[in-house]
């Protein structure tokens, strides 16, 4: 493969993306995890009750889902098949050269987000959850980590480029 302007972009964003992710983890289990003062789950708050710093192992996927499978599905559905899906994207977008600069951002984001959580599910047999979000009852969120948020992010893109699309089209 030929390294263009467009490739390294892609590369950079994942990378970026994977850094991010897993800078914050390291951050988050080197304050958090063993200090005997705070326990598994315990809440602390970073801006009043809205913004909350937590550390939770998460074995499963998105809010624990999947973690009650038996060990051969849990390899099979939140290793194997992400790092197929991941593969096919990432070649999608480098070879589809009609994709943007805001949808190729979007792609690399979700790829470097999901490639971060495997990798944290190979290495620690768990994903590091440690973000809460409340914002009084009005929006709450689950426990998430910045390889979520960079998935999330990326999937809100792409959404938002769809609609702008189809509205270009009508």
């Amino acid at each position: 493969m030929k390294l263009t302007k467009r490739s390294i972009y892609i590369i950079l964003v994942i990378v970026l993306t994977i850094a991010v992710d897993q800078i914050s983890k390291i951050c988050v289990r080197n304050t958090i995890v063993g200090r005997t003062d705070i326990h598994p789950g315990e809440r602390i708050s970073l801006i009043g009750d809205a913004f909350i710093l937590m550390n939770v192992e998460n074995t499963g996927a998105f809010l624990g889902m999947g973690s009650d499978l038996n060990p051969t599905l849990r390899i099979i559905l939140l290793l194997i098949l992400p790092i197929v899906v991941l593969a096919f994207v990432l070649r999608h977008i480098l070879k589809d050269t009609s994709l943007d600069n805001l949808s190729l951002f979007a792609f690399a984001s979700i790829i470097g987000g999901g490639i971060a959580n495997v990798y944290d599910r190979v290495v620690y047999g768990s994903v590091t959850d440690f973000f809460f979000i409340d914002l009084g009852g009005v929006f709450r969120t689950g426990v998430f980590n910045m390889a979520d948020l960079s998935v999330t992010t990326g999937m809100i893109i792409l959404v938002i480029m769809s609609f702008k699309k189809k509205e270009k089209e009508a």
